[in-house]
């Protein structure tokens, strides 16, 4: 994952505030930046990439963003939230206050102006247009209107975007991948609203249901799998990660097994992990008693592994 750290700290005087503002300002950030009835700037962000996802988050002085016409290069929308302070957003004729806990669509294909009125600590959210565009209809017409700090859909997003500080979380590009395909589902959920409360709420869990699938396989292997580390991963409580699973027609315990049973039928069954004993498998599979792999792969594969291993093709053809 790109990450890079945007701040004025090494930046003094006047000359330097112009370069911050020529560098990070209209390079990196595409906007012109100027302090808010004389504030001194202050800017400390730190930019996240991902697959057609990108974050900036940190803190802001008070100051006075504009996205002008010369700086327009891209057609995503960035959903700004709030997490504290107050702004007020300009875009297509609309102003929208923006208050602590509440957030607001922006378009980076037409000028806007942000202001920050006070001291603001802000996550960014860059989404890609045409990801979004197949399941949220007239997105512009959402642009400039906030999004209330009680949105359930809302309070679930900006906790999901704090994985991208752990850079652990998404060491791999299937990780990355994930997340990115997950940040874009909440916003389309967000962003879309439609079909009542009853619906909304529908969505909701099931977003929140793949994340929780998708996070547990991409951590099969690990021994130290527990409904507590993903339920703190995902910023929800044991119980209810065990209720959505339930709502899945499944257990914690028994997704877990099952895709760990499928990991060691993979491995036993690829010619490249021939070299490697059933007790390897079966630990790089995430067991750590040989003697319950053994019986629960033979309830789920009606053979052994030594069986299935003795019946798959040999490197070299044989």
């Amino acid at each position: 994952m790109k990450t890079l750290r945007v701040t004025t700290e090494a930046f003094q005087g006047a000359d330097g505030i112009d370069a911050f503002r020529e560098i990070f300002g209209r390079e990196i950030l595409g906007i012109e930046i100027d302090p808010l009835d004389g504030h001194r700037l202050d800017i400390n962000l730190t930019l996240r990439s991902l697959p057609g996802v990108a974050m900036a988050a940190g803190t802001l002085s008070p100051m006075r963003n504009r996205h002008t016409s010369a700086l327009l290069d891209n057609d995503d929308v960035v959903l700004v939230v709030m997490q504290n302070g107050v702004g007020e957003v300009s875009q297509y004729g609309r102003v929208a206050t923006v208050n602590e806990g509440e957030a607001v669509l922006t378009a980076n294909g037409a000028e806007a102006t942000f202001i920050g009125r006070t001291a603001t600590r802000v996550i960014n959210l860059r989404l890609s247009r045409s990801l979004l565009s197949s399941h949220v209809a007239e997105i512009d017409d959402l642009v400039a209107r906030p999004i209330p700090r009680d949105n359930r859909v809302l309070q679930f997003l900006a906790g999901y975007a704090t994985m991208l500080n752990d850079q652990a979380a998404l060491a791999t590009p299937d990780l990355r991948n994930m997340v990115a395909s997950h940040l874009h589902d909440m916003a389309a959920l967000l962003l879309g609203g439609s079909g009542g409360r009853g619906a909304h709420e529908q969505g909701l869990r099931a977003v929140r249901l793949r994340a929780i699938k998708e996070h547990i396989r991409a951590r099969i292997g690990h021994h130290d799998l527990t409904v507590a580390n993903v339920a703190r991963s995902q910023q929800i409580s044991e119980s209810y990660l065990r209720q959505l699973l339930a709502d899945g027609g499944t257990t914690f315990t028994d997704f877990v097994l099952a895709g760990r049973l499928a990991r060691a039928h993979r491995m036993l069954i690829d010619p490249r992990h021939a070299d490697r004993s059933i007790s390897a498998v079966a630990f790089e599979a995430g067991f750590g008693d040989l003697s319950y792999f053994n019986r629960t792969f033979r309830r789920r594969y009606g053979a052994t592994p030594t069986d299935v291993r003795m019946g798959a093709p040999r490197a070299d053809g044989e």
